[in-house]
């Protein structure tokens, strides 16, 4: 099969059947395609779109971004999870405006020397954004070329993800780059799926090894199965007048930057937290029910801890990475998933208890 014979098929489905409309394709300058590209990442474009169109808004250039607080940057994320996206798009505008005057560079190692950007996103960008014959290889495309090929092994090790790339780069037409990477993702992600793939609609599946060999729920090869251990943590759901108190918690690491509950090892520690951070003894913490936060490499059961302080202590200020938060009337912070589920509930619970509209109330 030759590399024109397949593109040729793919861009003729791509121009009856593909993704035409999609918010970052009516502009696609590179700053849009390169937020569109890492919001992709390990997220289903059906929940990109909103988050895409509010962080236009807020951030319609490459200067506006990198000139925005990393809180704000934060805020405008929550929700879309793995958050060292966001704060390599943070630092990457920064790099951009400092070393290449907010302009996107055209040569592929430049572009991958920034922040958050990998052979792949570079391609995107160049492709999508330039016109320029470039591969990619985003899990979409691991999963195409993969089945249509017939390459075994996890596309995670260095030789079978080495055929991948040497495969995408075969493949990559010379013309209609920009429409063809488009086509293959699109094929990937509504056609070619990871379960169930619609292979009666797909046009290239008359030789496709997976297909013909009965094989595409084996193809691609699954990453060998780990172990995810299971970690426990309790967080204090400090409130008092003015509100919750939260922390920011530092950049690296998990959440990093991100604001959220202060969090102890267990119920035993809690009050001896209040004693030695706040200088307050409060009564005992009433305790929620627990539940289970899954990452990539292990699951996080949380127990979350409601500790009310009725008249806090002058010690309790602001600043230094703390603050009492009211969804009514503070500003929008980085809040995880987590955090911003369990400061719902204290709302809801705060609501029925009052009679009010569910907010928390704040003092001033």
């Amino acid at each position: 099969m030759s590399r024109s014979d397949f593109s040729q098929r793919l861009l003729a489905w791509y121009d009856r059947h593909g993704r035409h409309d999609l918010p970052w394709q009516q502009d696609p300058t590179p700053y849009r395609v390169w937020v569109s590209e890492i919001m992709l990442q390990q997220t289903q474009v059906g929940t990109v779109i909103p988050y895409f169109r509010r962080f236009m808004d807020r951030f319609p250039s490459v200067d506006r971004l990198a000139g925005a607080p990393l809180d704000d940057v934060l805020h405008h994320w929550s929700g879309l999870g793995y958050y060292a996206r966001a704060r390599n798009l943070h630092k990457a505008a920064q790099v951009l405006c400092v070393r290449h005057g907010g302009r996107f560079p055209r040569d592929p190692e430049a572009l991958e020397a920034l922040p958050g950007i990998g052979r792949s996103t570079a391609g995107a960008i160049l492709s999508l954004a330039f016109g320029e014959r470039r591969p990619i290889l985003d899990g979409n495309v691991r999963r195409v070329l993969a089945r249509h090929a017939g390459i075994e092994g996890w596309s995670g090790s260095s030789a079978v993800l080495g055929r991948l790339w040497r495969l995408a780069e075969e493949r990559t037409p010379g013309e209609r780059v920009a429409h063809y990477t488009q086509a293959i993702m699109d094929l990937g992600a509504t056609v070619c799926t990871r379960t169930r793939p619609a292979c009666a609609g797909c046009p290239v599946a008359r030789d496709c090894v997976a297909r013909v060999s009965g094989r595409t729920g084996d193809l691609p090869t699954p990453r060998p199965k780990r172990s995810q251990p299971l970690r426990d943590t309790c967080m204090l759901m400090i409130a008092g007048p003015r509100g919750v108190l939260l922390e920011q918690r530092p950049a690296p690491g998990l959440w990093g930057g991100l604001w959220g509950f202060p969090e102890v090892a267990s119920e035993d520690h809690a009050l001896a937290w209040c004693r030695i951070h706040l200088g307050v003894e409060p009564a005992p913490p009433r305790a929620w029910e627990p539940f289970v936060h899954t990452f990539t490499h292990f699951r996080l059961r949380i127990t979350p801890l409601l500790v009310r302080l009725e008249d806090p202590a002058g010690g309790v200020m602001e600043g230094a990475g703390r603050v009492w938060y009211n969804s009514g009337t503070s500003a929008g912070l980085g809040l995880a998933a987590p955090v911003a589920r369990l400061l719902n509930t204290l709302n809801q619970e705060e609501g029925q208890a009052h009679g009010s509209n569910g907010e928390l109330h704040h003092a001033g």
